[in-house]
């Protein structure tokens, strides 16, 4: 069979040197040498040959490494260097790795770590329909006609969009569990203030079938073989392209049998269209 390679951008992200779009641009500038020749974009990178950036030679990360972080307030989830307090200085994880989507600021809880922008990008595509849940706790109680309202969809005019329905439910006078299927800059956010209710304190415990569980907060543990296995069965049919309209995307049935919890909520079809940007609270 023939070696087609792999193209020389997504060689260089997986060798740690940069991001693929960085890549395309060391590339252009004329840092990027394959053997004796100097690359450009589109070439591929086949067995045996040698990659050299700067003058240095590099070489691919064959180890896939991939992270549940229980993620504290206050950390942002970002591989920029210029923001003092990333994620990834915070980690200290001794290869280069780098968020799954984003946790705000002022939330805390589970976000995924990784060295395979595959993983990223099919996890983070919003019309994959991959389920995050989140506990909140707001600042009144949490009443019935709150429920409905957050699981029938919120108009959120700030963004042009509205939320698609998702499962909700009590957890207690003022706390409840929410599962989303998207991601849009601080959507629950906005969506209580929405209902007049302040969110106090915001949770992620789950991304798809991998749970934050006991893990504590600041710590990290690797994601076990038997839970990768199932992730990448939940992706095996996802996309990794970029963000279409949610009408292009047929309705799937849940692939796994409940949250972290225990809770088995029920997913509705909704045919809203909303600009989303991935996993973000």
């Amino acid at each position: 069979m023939e070696d087609t390679g792999i193209r020389i951008n997504k060689y260089l992200s997986e060798a740690g040197v940069c991001s693929r779009r960085e890549a395309d641009r060391q590339i252009e500038a004329g840092n990027v040498r394959i053997d004796e020749k100097t690359a450009v974009a589109g070439d591929r990178v086949r067995a045996g040959q040698k990659v050299f950036y700067r003058g240095k030679r590099v070489s691919r990360e064959e180890e896939v490494i991939l992270l549940a972080v229980n993620k504290p307030v206050g950390i942002v989830c970002t591989a920029e260097k210029r923001e003092k307090n990333n994620i990834v200085d915070f980690i200290n994880y001794p290869k280069r790795i780098y968020p799954v989507g984003r946790l705000d600021k002022d939330s805390e809880g589970l976000i995924l770590m990784t060295n395979q922008g595959e993983i990223v990008n099919k996890i983070m595509r919003s019309g994959n329909l991959h389920e995050k849940e989140y506990i909140v706790t707001l600042d009144r109680e949490v009443t019935p006609a709150f429920l409905r309202g957050m699981a029938n969809g919120v108009p959120l005019e700030e963004l042009h969009a509205t939320t698609r329905k998702c499962p909700v439910r009590k957890l207690g006078r003022n706390q409840f569990q929410i599962i989303l299927t998207q991601g849009m800059n601080r959507q629950i956010r906005r969506m209580c203030e929405y209902f007049g209710c302040h969110v106090k304190k915001l949770k992620r415990v789950r991304i798809m079938n991998i749970c934050l569980g006991s893990l504590e907060t600041g710590k990290y543990r690797s994601v076990t073989e038997e839970e990768k296995r199932e992730l990448y069965r939940l992706i095996s049919d996802s996309s990794s392209g970029p963000v279409v309209s949610e009408r292009a995307v047929p309705e799937r049935k849940r692939k796994h049998k409940n949250g972290c919890g225990g809770w088995n909520g029920s997913r509705k079809k909704n045919r809203t269209v909303e600009r989303d940007t991935g996993i973000s609270q």
